[in-house]
């Protein structure tokens, strides 16, 4: 019998994406806005749709399933119960909602049988579409993907339908839910209200937040006392990690921001940090300060679930998830013996989970024995370019280039062009599938030049001066480098850089101001050693990226160093880049010196003209 054959979406509120699951295995998955350009999108995934069929060789109507991530219906409810507890407060943001509900998103069949429409005519009699909960969509991303036959899954983000965190016990092919945390009441919550008051976008600007946070100073009374208010103020951590949040302080419930921003100015003491605005230290202590809090209720809800499941291993997922400091320091505290990230841990992954959900509980497929190894082939899930579509776009952009006929040619030319100083856009192979580049679409230089950080922030990403860089390094000398002891091939754990790396740093260095800290030279791999020493680790692996292993091996023959940074192939505000196109754009666009796209070469100098 041929296998059964699922198209799950995520869609309508941000990071909408696709995934095609056949037989169980995911084959095919994409985020809608590296094809729209519009970051976050929250559009119905046409695109991504038809990417997914058209990769996997599948029709609409040759579909067991269509799973979309939610049930609408539940969420619906929750704003109609949150408005009436709330009552009379949020009668602004009800007269707003409302009615983007009745006249939208209370008819998402409809919604979606119509986006479907757009990509191809099918019989929409025996269109199957199903509805799993959000935080069972995110639970299944975690665990069927994973290397474990069984574990404690723990979902946190900002909210499903009703539940913020959930605790779960995955084995075999199924999933039984043990706890849920509910709104108004959320760790996400939390920290986004965090990010919107010190500057940064809810639900893109919590990474700047975590990479903000190592500038506090750890020591200092004003860190300890931002601490203590949090927790005596702001929120009620108990126990088994269930937290109360202290609503007199928050308007998200019903309200159209985040905060009461009038009593967040006069608990901490500062106004709300504007956009672009320099960062202080007052400010970096809060950012620490949060940090500290996430990571103390975090460690509570995972020992819960250690203590409601009985297992030795956990899988996370959900928007939190993507908090890798919180994950390294719960990996190294040995309360698992091992941990498992879904690489698209927020809403782009809970399509995968839809789809995986339905393969094994709805239709009561079995699960393929995992053997030791994850089912996310790399993360590298989405679309890859020919010769003849790369020709095409550099013939249209008149672009001068060199084609090498044997790659290994090719990666010694980029690691003797990375040892020179300059900096790669690199574009090989399938797009990655989540928020993290990951030797695919990747921009890459020398982690061992002092001076590549602020080159790459201010000339080529655009973006903050305060923003750390990832390391990719080969997995069997990561030990060499890191304090970490397990792969970590989606670039989802923070570890520390091994101490005799380390330079000495001056007495009065945690005093200094952010620009004092950044600038200092901490190790001798200096521009991924964030100011706490600490490095976010992609540890590259022959069988998930056999290419992207073979330049670091280049570069470690030339440089006897097996590690480079890789940061994401794009420019502040927009997707990573999808196609030769949005590659070409951007390496002309930017500082960057040299574009790799599969066996082309290009270099900045040997351009032209370029009309953007």
């Amino acid at each position: 019998m041929a296998g059964k054959k699922i198209l799950g979406i995520s869609a309508f509120y941000h990071d909408s994406a696709a995934v095609v699951l056949i037989d169980g295995m995911i084959e095919a998955a994409a985020q809608e806005e590296r094809f729209t350009r519009v970051k976050h999108t929250a559009d119905f995934p046409v695109h991504a749709i038809r990417f997914c069929l058209e990769h996997t060789g599948t029709s609409i109507n040759d579909l067991d399933a269509v799973v979309f991530y939610d049930k609408p219906l539940l969420k619906f409810e929750r704003l109609l119960e949150t408005y009436y507890a709330f009552a009379p407060r949020g009668l602004r943001q009800f007269l707003v909602s409302i009615p983007v509900w009745l006249r939208e998103k209370m008819f998402i069949k409809k919604m979606i049988r119509d986006g479907l429409a757009e990509i191809e005519n099918f019989d929409q009699k025996k269109l199957r579409l199903l509805f799993p909960e959000h935080h069972m969509s995110h639970a299944a991303s975690a665990f069927f993907p994973s290397p474990f036959r069984e574990a404690a899954i723990l979902t946190i983000d900002g909210v499903g339908e009703w539940a913020t965190a959930s605790i779960a016990h995955g084995r075999d092919n199924s999933i039984q839910k043990m706890k849920e945390l509910r709104f108004p009441h959320s760790v996400g919550l939390l920290y986004s209200a965090f990010t919107y008051f010190l500057g940064f976008r809810v639900n893109s600007g919590e990474y700047k937040l975590m990479g903000l946070a190592p500038y506090g100073d750890p020591d200092s009374n004003e860190t300890h006392s931002f601490i203590q208010k949090i927790k005596s103020e702001i929120v009620e951590i108990r126990d088994d990690g269930s937290i109360r949040l202290n609503q007199n302080y928050f308007n998200y419930a019903t309200g159209l921001t985040m905060i009461q921003q009038r009593k967040w100015e006069n608990l901490f003491g500062f106004p709300k940090q504007e956009p672009e605005s320099d960062y202080e230290q007052p400010q970096c202590n809060l950012a620490y300060a949060i940090q500290n809090v996430t990571e103390e209720i975090v460690g509570k809800m995972a020992a819960e679930a250690k203590r409601v499941t009985g297992s030795k291993y956990l899988c996370l997922a959900g928007g939190v998830a993507l908090n890798c400091v919180a994950n390294g320091k719960l990996l190294k505290s040995g309360l698992f013996d091992d941990i498992w990230i879904q690489p698209a841990a927020g809403d782009a992954g809970g399509a995968a989970g839809a789809a995986l959900l339905a393969h094994h509980i709805y239709f009561d497929q079995k699960r393929k024995p995992p053997n030791g190894k994850d089912t996310m082939k790399g993360a590298l899930l989405g679309p890859y370019f020919s010769d003849k579509e790369i020709l095409q776009t550099l013939k249209r952009y008149k672009a001068v280039y060199t084609r090498f006929d044997h790659y290994q040619e090719l990666c010694d030319k980029t690691a003797a062009l990375i040892d020179e100083g300059n900096v790669i856009g690199w574009f090989r192979g399938k797009m990655e599938f989540g928020p993290r580049a990951l030797g695919n679409r990747s921009i890459l230089a020398d982690a061992r030049n002092p001076d590549m950080q602020k080159k790459l922030n201010l000339k080529i990403k655009y973006r903050e001066s305060f923003r750390p860089f990832a390391p990719s390094v080969l997995a069997e000398d990561s030990a060499d480098y890191f304090d970490l002891g397990r792969p970590s091939p989606y670039m989802l754990l923070v570890a520390d850089v091994k101490q005799e790396r380390r330079k000495p740093v001056p007495e009065d260095y945690h005093q200094k101001e952010l620009s004092g800290k950044l600038y200092h030279h901490r190790s001798d791999i200096p521009a991924v050693t964030h100011v706490d020493f600490s490095a976010r680790i992609q540890t590259v692996h022959k069988d998930t990226n056999p290419d992207y292993r073979t330049l670091l091996q280049a570069f470690r023959k030339k440089t006897g160093y097996g590690i480079l940074i890789n940061t994401s192939f794009n420019v502040r505000g927009e997707p990573i880049v999808c196609s030769p196109e949005d590659a070409f754009r951007c390496f002309m666009n930017t500082e960057m010196d040299c574009l790799v796209i599969e066996n082309f070469m290009l270099l900045k100098s040997d351009q032209i003209f370029f009309n953007t």
